[in-house]
């Protein structure tokens, strides 16, 4: 390849390089959508919670975003989980308190994927909070925003 031919892609290399640059979402950004999302999912949960909140949750996530969870036959998209999460809030379902934030314990970052384990907390019958056992879900990104929840755990 000429001099000249090579001094006239530059332009275009660098470009394409700067475009998949923004597509894409550093370890550090994984992580801060992640707990974003979780402390999202939070408020949710807690007693007082709002559409608002769940349009929150929702809004942070990319368009084509999908809820999985394998054990339970959950298979949602944006759509179909904002309809479960206000169904659940119609029916009284959300009454955590402040205390019942998730704690990411591990991560392992992989191509566009994060698995994460982390740990749920909850109120048995006596008021008494109780962590659940370690948790496990692979969050995947697409256009630097998470693109798939698929959970790996089932509640005891």
């Amino acid at each position: 390849m000429s001099y000249l031919k090579l001094l006239a892609l530059l332009p275009f290399l660098y470009l394409s390089s700067a475009i998949s640059a923004t597509d894409e979402c550093s370890k550090d950004c994984q992580l801060s959508k992640i707990q974003a999302y979780f402390a999202h999912l939070d408020k949710v949960s807690m007693q007082g919670s709002t559409v608002a909140d769940i349009d929150a949750l929702l809004g942070d996530m990319h368009e084509d975003v999908e809820y999985i969870h394998a054990e339970y036959d959950a298979n949602f998209d944006r759509a179909t989980w904002r309809k479960a999460f206000i169904r659940n809030l119609e029916a009284g379902a959300y009454q955590d308190g402040p205390e019942n934030i998730t704690q990411i314990i591990h991560t392992i970052h992989g191509n566009r994927f994060v698995a994460v384990e982390y740990l749920g907390a909850y109120k048995d019958e006596n008021g008494k909070n109780i962590l659940t056992e370690p948790r496990l879900a692979m969050f995947g990104f697409k256009d630097g925003k998470i693109i798939n929840i698929t959970e790996y755990w089932i509640a005891k």
